[in-house]
């Protein structure tokens, strides 16, 4: 059971959802930098949040990027009932969008 603490621990922060923070957009409107980086991630995470928090307005997208990498890692633990090790190594994908939602009526 010790020996896949790290590897869930990886899985859990590659999980999940498309995340966003709010900056501006280069006209200065409100806009979102939306992140769905990871290898059970994808480009329509991104999308669908920008819909999410834009709604039916719509939006505008400014910048895409994608970078493909690696990630590995390794620990070891030992007590009195002996030692463990464990290791994991795969590809990912940094993905990103910077969006600005649209104003109404434009």
């Amino acid at each position: 059971m010790i020996r896949w603490v790290p590897v869930v621990g990886v899985l859990a922060l590659v999980g999940g959802c498309a995340t966003s923070s709010q900056t501006f957009a280069p006209d200065g409107r409100p806009a979102y930098s939306i992140n769905c980086s990871g290898y059970d991630r994808n480009w329509g995470m991104c999308f669908e949040k920008a819909g999410e928090l834009c709604g039916s307005a719509g939006y505008d997208v400014y910048d895409r990027t994608a970078e493909s990498g690696w990630v590995s890692g390794a620990s070891a633990s030992a007590n009195a009932s002996g030692a463990t090790r464990s290791a994991y190594a795969g590809s990912t994908t940094a993905r990103s969008i910077l969006v600005a939602c649209k104003r109404p009526g434009r």
